[in-house]
């Protein structure tokens, strides 16, 4: 639970409120809002507890809301492939930094490809470092290089057929596609059919 005084609950509730306006969709927007108005009842009555739950609720319906948002930009499968439903998570504020993702798995007889797409979380100041010095890009057997234009790591093991791709798009996404009993061609087309402009963007 957020542990805030009086003055800070007064900027979060104006916040909210102001984020709640550019929620698409009837549902969403009436259950968000709601809890919205709930905090801010509390608020005047003096009962910050409460208050911060409300908005701690309503914090994590905007976070599931950008989560189901991302599965867009998981592909369709490729040609021979068939996709497992897409699965998408949004993590509480207090655990993971409030961590978003979207996966889905790919199959081809015995081999499987995972996608997943995360942000809002603490692994990308990570991947960031080992983007910026390739020498900690190679220090795993890993090699930099560029798939649409991103920066990519990939790691690839011929031996046992598996392999994964690391790509992370506007400091902001981290875009990982791992496979098992794949071709390393397998994962490259695979992490070429994202849209990453559109990505940019969202």
């Amino acid at each position: 639970m957020l542990k805030i005084g009086k003055t800070d609950l007064r900027w979060l509730i104006a916040l909210f409120i102001g984020v709640s306006i550019f929620i698409s969709g009837a549902v969403w927007a009436d259950e968000i809002t709601d809890s919205i108005e709930e905090a801010i009842e509390y608020y005047k009555e003096g009962d910050f507890v409460e208050a911060a739950n409300s908005l701690d609720y309503a914090s994590q319906l905007i976070r599931q809301k950008r989560s189901g948002n991302l599965e867009a930009f998981l592909p369709e499968p490729l040609g021979g492939w068939s996709a497992e439903d897409v699965k998408s998570k949004a993590a509480g504020a207090g655990y993971l930094g409030g961590m978003i993702s979207a996966q889905r798995r790919y199959r081809k007889d015995q081999s499987s490809v995972t996608i997943e797409i995360i942000t809002d979380s603490p692994a990308l100041q990570s991947m960031l470092m080992m983007f910026s010095n390739p020498a900690f890009a190679s220090a795993d057997g890993g090699k930099l290089t560029k798939i649409n234009r991103q920066k990519a790591v990939i790691k690839y093991h011929p031996s046992t057929k598996d392999g994964e791709i690391n790509i992370v798009v506007s400091k902001q996404y981290l875009v990982t596609i791992k496979g098992q009993k794949v071709k390393e061609t397998d994962l490259v087309d695979y992490a070429s059919a994202i849209d990453y402009k559109k990505l940019k963007k969202f």
